[in-house]
């Protein structure tokens, strides 16, 4: 007889199989983007009832989670392009239901699969899964091992930049070879990153000290909102990719409030006028992680992504990395 929580399980794994099929479908960035509308529907059920059931199932989880849905897009996508069907495997955007080939979109259903009991698997982990960005870590690692079936060599040593004399100077971008062109240069992703990630930090702490319960969850409403932003930016805007920013500086906000107010400190309860004075510097300590986050998704983008012919998700990357840090630096 089932017990009630392998039927849960089960029930989560089949829904990941029809998730990673519908994200391949629709395509990987596309999917992205309602993960940020589940994420404020997630909002609506936990303000009205108390219960995190939308961002456990449906938000995070094997509805529309970023490991089923966009894992599984970029997998199709890998895929497709070793069998000839597209031209890039790094083509995260394209729905490819469009293609007419099934078995696509069966890679999708499998990767869904995987990215289900990957991240449940790694929330298992003592002390490592209660310190990361699961979701995160999960996106990566599927991308990572997409390339490694269908796509070139994980770094792609072949596409470094000849006659450079550092490593950095390899990795760099060049004319071809690039992930967000006006996004690339520290001038430009580290004030992104300040100002993103301070503005997430001011969200969250207000999250957190006026919704019941809101300081566990306050770091998904700023994502949601740069999830959303995607969608403008597969319609044609260049806009700025900042939600492994806003993420990071709302956690990192939210995670160090109680470590400068110190013993004793309430995230509802009346704050005085000191209180609020120390939530500027939790919100500045916000903006300092995300320039790091911004940091990490351009290294890493030069590192795996640009070198490589399939999708390695720059933000994925450095939001499980991020993660660690503020939990471990904040005590947590």
């Amino acid at each position: 007889m089932f017990t009630s929580d392998i039927a849960i399980f089960l029930l989560g794994l089949i829904a990941a199989l029809f998730g990673g099929y519908f994200g391949a479908a629709i395509g990987g960035n596309f999917a992205f983007a309602l993960t940020g509308f589940m994420i404020l529907v997630s909002w609506g059920i936990f303000a009205g009832t108390g219960s995190d059931i939308g961002f456990n199932y449906l938000a995070f989880g094997p509805v529309m989670g970023p490991h089923i849905t966009f894992a599984a897009g970029c997998a199709g996508a890998a895929y497709a392009m070793k069998k000839g069907l597209i031209e890039s495997g790094r083509d995260a955007t394209s729905p490819l239901a469009r293609l007419g080939r099934v078995d696509v979109l069966l890679v999708g259903a499998a990767f869904g699969a995987f990215g289900y009991l990957f991240n449940l698997g790694l929330g298992l982990l003592p002390w490592f899964g209660g310190h990361i960005d699961t979701v995160a870590l999960t996106v990566f690692t599927s991308n990572v091992v997409a390339r490694l079936i269908w796509g070139n060599s994980l770094m792609g040593a072949e596409k470094y930049n000849k006659g450079a004399t550092s490593f950095f100077g390899k990795i760099a971008p060049n004319s071809t070879d690039f992930w967000l062109r006006y996004q690339e240069k520290p001038s430009q992703y580290l004030p992104l990153g300040f100002f993103a990630g301070g503005l997430a930090g001011g969200a969250g702490i207000m999250l957190g000290h006026f919704v019941p319960g809101g300081a566990a969850v306050a770091h998904t409403l700023p994502f949601a909102i740069s999830a959303i932003i995607i969608l403008f930016l597969i319609l044609g805007a260049e806009m700025p990719v900042q939600h492994h920013i806003t993420i990071i500086g709302a956690l990192a906000a939210v995670k160090f409030m109680p470590v400068l107010a110190g013993a004793g400190f309430e995230w509802n309860a009346d704050w005085t006028s000191g209180t609020w004075m120390i939530a500027i510097g939790a919100i500045l300590i916000g903006s300092v992680f995300g320039m790091i986050s911004a940091f990490l998704a351009e290294f890493q983008s030069q590192l795996f992504h640009q070198r490589g012919n399939t999708h390695i998700d720059p933000p994925a990357a450095a939001i499980w990395i991020s993660t660690l840090l503020v939990l471990v630096l904040s005590g947590n």
